[in-house]
């Protein structure tokens, strides 16, 4: 191993309490090893860091001294991040009447929800906010059998935050406002439909395009099929099925909205009221489901750059027998999301401090 992985004492002769007390532990670590810790803690189990470092680097790093780390410098990250959040909805009017220099081409934003367990809570949800450029990408239509560009996500960047709508928004306008949303021509918000979303959206991004993500849309026209023909597959079904999508993905969401009101009127009454439901839906989103207009105008249907990431943090937080702090898990969020958006490195470079110094 590297000269610089060195320990002042044996790890098998473990801690003096004034060590734990003054964190003398720390002079034992190279920048490297409390580097890699952390960026491991970001991705998998503290039992799994120990494993790692023990079979990949020959390191010796128990779980608990892993989840110090974690902690340590999590901490610090999550006050970063709510120093920043504070400036930038502090200085979101300034920025707003000055006017800025456009020099970006087209952002967007997306917005999703998971669950994480809590000790002592039971489940809660946190939010998740997607920053991302879009560029037209080449998509083979297999309705029309011809190519046609429509927008693509790239370069995402990810916030997480445990508690309500406000917060969530503050963090993923902070985000966006570093990543030069303010000199974007034209931006964009992508969410499932939630009133959360779009709450936020007349709050901090009301200039944007708004879309319901074309995926979403099509589950509860799904719903509306199995209200029409039941949970039984059928040819009469799948031809409904194919010629609602059509239509939808044509942006016809409010003739397909009158077309659930009409039909449920024969309906017995359980059924209206899910009908109805499905119906209320399309068109309380029907102008967030241009979909034709979206694809011509190369803009993003399609809220996948969240609803992935919203899996991969739930990867880390829920796996089996998973228990969280509070603090703990809100430590824990600006690792995982600076792994997930590939700026772990600028990351650690703002939050580490070499204990010797």
């Amino acid at each position: 191993m590297s000269g610089n992985i060195i320990t002042a004492r044996p790890a098998k002769q473990g801690f003096f309490p004034l060590d734990k007390q003054l964190e003398v532990w720390d002079r034992h670590w190279s920048a490297e090893v409390a580097r890699l810790t952390v960026w491991l803690g970001g991705q998998v189990s503290y039992e799994q860091v120990a494993v790692i470092l023990a079979e990949v680097g020959q390191i010796q790093v128990p779980k608990t001294s892993a989840w110090r780390r974690l902690q340590k410098w999590g901490q610090v990250g999550r006050a970063l991040e709510q120093q920043q959040a504070e400036q930038a909805n502090q200085m979101v009017t300034q920025a707003m009447v000055a006017g800025e220099v456009k020099d970006q081409e087209r952002m967007g934003v997306s917005m999703d929800g998971a669950m994480v367990h809590l000790v002592g809570e039971g489940w809660k949800e946190f939010k998740i906010g997607c920053v991302f450029a879009i560029e037209p990408h080449s998509v083979f239509n297999p309705t029309t059998l011809e190519w046609e560009q429509i927008g693509h996500a790239l370069c995402n960047t990810y916030t997480a935050y445990l508690g309500g709508p406000e917060g969530c928004g503050q963090y993923v306008w902070a985000e966006a406002q570093r990543r030069g949303w303010s000199r974007a021509w034209e931006t964009q918000v992508v969410g499932d439909g939630a009133p959360w979303i779009w709450n936020l959206v007349s709050e901090h991004f009301f200039d944007s395009y708004q879309t319901v993500d074309w995926y979403h849309a099509t589950q509860h026209l799904g719903l509306a099929a199995q209200v029409i023909y039941g949970p039984e597959n059928s040819p009469a079904k799948a031809a409904w099925w194919n010629e609602h999508q059509r239509r939808l993905y044509q942006g016809e969401a409010k003739s397909l909205a009158q077309e659930f009101r009409n039909l449920a009127e024969g309906l017995p009454l359980g059924e209206q009221i899910q009908l109805g439901e499905q119906a209320g839906y399309f068109e309380t989103n029907h102008r967030r489901m241009n979909y034709a207009e979206l694809r011509e105008d190369g803009w993003v249907i399609g809220s996948g750059m969240v609803e992935s990431e919203a899996k991969q943090y739930k990867h880390r937080v829920s796996g089996p027998g998973m228990r969280w702090s509070r603090d703990g898990v809100e430590r824990l969020f600006p690792v995982r999301s600076a792994v997930m958006s590939d700026t772990f490195n600028q990351f650690w470079q703002s939050v580490y401090r070499d204990p010797k110094n």
